[in-house]
């Protein structure tokens, strides 16, 4: 997969098709309540199917459903990512005496959540994502050319 960083350009095309909350939440660093969440394909933060969680914002494959798991919290909990190399880890001080652990997408630099060391094994991890800033695919569905690994996206622009 190509993690290397959007150009601001890039970012900005990519999120041309983002509802303004979207947008609010992926680049401002915004939450969405608890237990209210919608993907940008319009799945709910509690979707029990199959599939792939792709970034929002340049469709980078972050989760599947595999890891996913109920933490009653009302976000979509994972307890891993794809690839480890597909998101960074900061630490966020914006809330004064409670530093937390942001998550962005590694390609794009668009927030996701946060990480706490409060999840189930085999990771003890619970990353807490925004479902704004997802997109579902369910399994058996194609990923789009933009979530495909590099060798498939120069394939696919071959063909």
């Amino acid at each position: 997969y190509d993690v290397t960083p959007l150009t601001a350009e890039e970012r900005q095309r990519a999120a041309e098709g983002l509802t303004d909350f979207q947008k609010y939440v992926t680049l401002e660093h915004g939450t969405e309540r608890a237990f209210t969440g919608k993907t940008v394909n319009g799945y709910t933060h509690d979707n029990k199917q199959r599939g792939t969680y792709v970034c929002a914002l340049g469709g980078l494959p972050l989760f599947s459903s595999d890891t996913k798991f109920n933490s009653g919290t009302g976000w979509p909990s994972f307890f891993a990512p794809i690839d480890p190399a597909h998101i960074v880890e900061v630490v966020d001080m914006s809330i004064p005496y409670m530093p937390r652990v942001e998550v962005l997408d590694a390609r794009s630099g668009a927030h996701l959540g946060h990480v706490f060391d409060d999840g189930p094994a085999p990771t003890g991890k619970r990353y807490c994502i925004n479902a704004a800033a997802l997109k579902f695919i369910p399994a058996g569905e194609e990923l789009p050319a933009e979530s495909r690994p590099v060798a498939a996206q120069e394939a696919g622009k071959q063909q």
